[in-house]
């Protein structure tokens, strides 16, 4: 092998490596990303199974909003930074944008809760465990970007059914509101059934982002 042939296998190697260490590094701050918005849904269920007081939740909540915007801020900076990403940049701040979203639409959630005062927030319990299995779900297939590129879309199919179970709850929910006397309870519950089917909806768009990202690659 000659010393030029040499020198560009380990200029290959080293590069490789590079784009390695750098693209888990900007993976893991997306698993981050989704982390803090996990918390939100957590948060969020405890506000509808009564373990914290609705107030309570609105003040804390405004704390893990900020640890978003700062997760997606340091994200941000280390794209502009990195050489060479896993999956195409624009699809990492489709990714990153989406998660976002979910945070937000919970952080609505959590203020129109307390704002709203509904007499009893149960309906919400199962449409947000549904949103915490799907972020689960999310995390998990992230990591096989690396790991096993073949299976994350269809890990992320496992995403896309939390997300319809959220939209099959609130539409179960729906159905038997109308069906009853219309009270301004049922209004309130319809708005914050509402705001948990657009958390279902951003949820989904980060699972499609991430596909989509995944398809281009195997081109």
């Amino acid at each position: 092998m000659s010393d030029a042939a040499g020198r560009a296998r380990r200029f290959a190697r080293a590069w490789d490596d590079l784009r390695g260490r750098s693209g888990r590094r900007v993976m893991d701050l997306v698993r981050g990303q989704v982390a803090v918005a996990r918390a939100g849904a957590v948060l969020a269920c405890s506000t509808a199974t009564g373990e914290i007081d609705r107030s309570a939740a609105r003040t804390r909540m405004a704390e893990v909003e900020h640890e978003g915007d700062a997760a997606r801020a340091e994200l941000v900076r280390a794209l502009l930074r990195t050489l060479a990403t896993p999956i195409d940049r624009e699809d990492l701040f489709r990714l990153s944008r989406s998660v976002d979203d979910v945070l937000d639409h919970l952080r609505d959630y959590v203020r129109e809760a307390d704002l709203f005062g509904p007499a009893d927030l149960s309906f919400a319990a199962e449409p947000l465990r549904a949103v915490i299995g799907g972020l689960d779900e999310l995390d998990r297939a992230l990591p096989k970007v690396f790991d096993d590129p073949g299976s994350v879309t269809v890990a992320v199919l496992a995403t896309r059914k939390a997300c319809n179970r959220v939209r099959q709850l609130y539409q179960a929910r729906l159905t038997e509101l109308f069906a009853g006397p219309l009270e301004m309870d049922t209004l309130r519950e319809r708005e914050l059934l509402s705001r948990l089917d657009a958390v279902g909806r951003r949820l989904g768009e980060s699972a499609d982002a991430l596909a989509d990202a995944m398809l281009k690659r195997s081109h």
